[in-house]
């Protein structure tokens, strides 16, 4: 059975979000360790970390993930932004180690008035300032693949690529892809012919052995609209069979998958967990199907 679970909020305390998980069938999880709409962050203390620690191991939640800020861009030509995100994107590893996660996925960033060529040289130079500042440590980083909206660099699998081979320490790193965003670049997956083609590139490109983290999503808008809306599985653009070939592919048996579907219910609320326990009986259903 493939390893399944959704992000999770942190409301309440880091441990929190492995409750949740656990409330909506979740066997893995991720999470932002603070606020991801602000730059500050308040301390995590060692009560947190043995709460968050304790619940893992209780509730039997695996694989919990961190996602960084939405605020941070690595790729931008603003010094200040630039500087900004660096000091930013070094704490989110550190209270990731902190916590005991192994990974932090984030965006590769938006090049905005600069280019593409650019932008990946500014990510490549801010990933390797970050790894100096924060020294040796167990937590890495996932690269995720993006829906390419604006400016935003990783749509096209060479971008996570170029990234890879022009930072200093490689083995800090790995991969993020999302289904959503694989759709709206332009990587089709709904047929076993397309499906079979896109992770062709992606292993060609990439490397699959890189592919430590799946983020589960149907995709709102069409191949190759460059546009960023999730939407529950098997009732976007992507449809279940693109969900069945990727959930039985033997190649990610080992890779953690997570949903990041909308979560409110017919009741606008977000809390309830009928919507994430709703899209993994989905999942799990396709599973040897």
């Amino acid at each position: 059975m493939p390893i399944l679970g959704a992000h999770q909020s942190i409301a309440g305390g880091h441990y929190r979000a492995v409750e949740r998980a656990v409330e909506c069938n979740c066997e893995c999880v991720q999470l932002f360790t603070k606020n991801n709409n602000q730059w500050r962050a308040k301390a995590i203390t060692e009560e947190d970390v043995a709460k968050f620690q304790a619940a893992l191991k209780e509730k039997k939640i695996t694989h919990p993930i961190a996602h960084d800020s939405y605020l941070i861009n690595l790729a931008a030509p603003d010094e200040v932004l630039w500087r900004k995100s660096v000091e930013a994107f070094a704490v989110e590893l550190l209270r990731a180690e902190q916590l005991g996660i192994s990974y932090v996925v984030m965006h590769p960033g938006s090049f905005t008035t600069s280019s593409e060529e650019a932008g990946i040289k500014r990510i490549v130079q801010g990933l390797d300032e970050v790894h100096q500042k924060v020294g040796k440590l167990k937590a890495g980083t996932l690269l995720e693949n993006t829906a390419g909206q604006g400016s935003a660099l990783g749509w096209r699998l060479e971008h996570l690529a170029a990234i890879l081979d022009g930072v200093a320490e490689p083995k800090r790193l790995g991969v993020c892809i999302d289904t959503c965003h694989l759709l709206a670049a332009g990587y089709p997956i709904s047929t076993a012919k397309d499906y079979e083609e896109t992770i062709g590139k992606l292993d060609k490109i990439v490397g699959v052995k890189l592919v430590k983290a799946i983020h589960l999503n149907d995709s709102k808008k069409e191949l190759g609209s460059r546009v960023d809306r999730h939407e529950h599985i098997g009732q976007g653009k992507i449809g279940l069979e693109g969900f069945r070939l990727l959930l039985n592919d033997e190649r990610f048996a080992k890779v953690p998958m997570y949903l990041e579907t909308p979560k409110e219910d017919e009741t606008g609320d977000p809390n309830s967990g009928k919507m994430d326990r709703m899209n993994l009986a989905t999942l799990r259903k396709l599973v040897g199907g």
